[in-house]
């Protein structure tokens, strides 16, 4: 009696989430207000073939709110992400865009967030050096403008539309950082270890021939 009780509530419980989550209104890229942010990202190293360097290289990113944005009023905190291009997506599932903005996750690396001042008009510029942990990919920057619900109203990117200008390619190890820095860092003291013993057993083999 006990577990069938423990189980109903707990069918209750997901019921009631479900029916919240199905409440929730979706928020759509496309209902976002396009061209709202003017924003440039000039690569420190630019060519042509180019491929800059995880944790080496920056990017120069310069943005401002277009003056045909209409929802400036709602504007509270910039967020600024690096954005996988269509031809980091092939074959990547978990690379490629989605209307539904809790399930895109084509921009998954986070640059920086600001709050929004509307009294400063200038354009504004900072660096950022590209993280050391970016998967090897082609990519662009676009930046949102959220409201006070942390909700975005409006974005603008680097690229065109069909996201085929002005993109840069980044090279760096596919794969966990941490894990092969742990590996080599093991091997390594496995090598020092190893050639210790070696040393020992050679002193103590040349004590007992010289006993002899």
């Amino acid at each position: 009696m006990a577990i069938t009780k423990l189980l109903f509530a707990s069918l209750l419980i997901c019921s009631m989430i479900q029916s919240s989550h199905g409440a929730t209104k979706e928020r759509l890229f496309t209902d976002l207000e396009k061209g709202a942010l003017e924003i440039t990202a000039t690569p420190s190293r630019t060519g042509q073939g180019v491929v800059l360097a995880a944790g080496v290289d920056k990017l120069s990113i310069t943005w401002k709110v277009s003056s045909t944005a209409t929802k400036e009023a709602e504007f509270k905190i910039i967020k600024v992400k690096l954005c996988y291009a269509p031809v980091s997506q092939v074959d990547r599932p978990w690379r490629k865009t989605h209307n539904e903005l809790f399930k895109d996750k084509s921009c998954p690396h986070k640059i920086s967030s600001f709050p929004y001042d509307p009294t400063v008009k200038t354009a504004q510029s900072f660096d950022y050096t590209l993280e050391r942990d970016i998967p090897t990919g082609t990519y662009y920057v676009r930046a949102y403008a959220v409201d006070a619900q942390d909700h975005e109203v409006a974005f603008g990117q680097t690229t065109n539309e069909a996201k085929t200008a002005d993109l840069f390619s980044v090279q760096a190890i596919s794969g966990r950082h941490k894990s092969l820095d742990i590996a080599s860092v093991c091997f390594s003291v496995f090598s020092v270890v190893a050639l210790l013993v070696f040393f020992v057993n050679e002193k103590r083999k040349a004590k007992i021939e010289q006993s002899k």
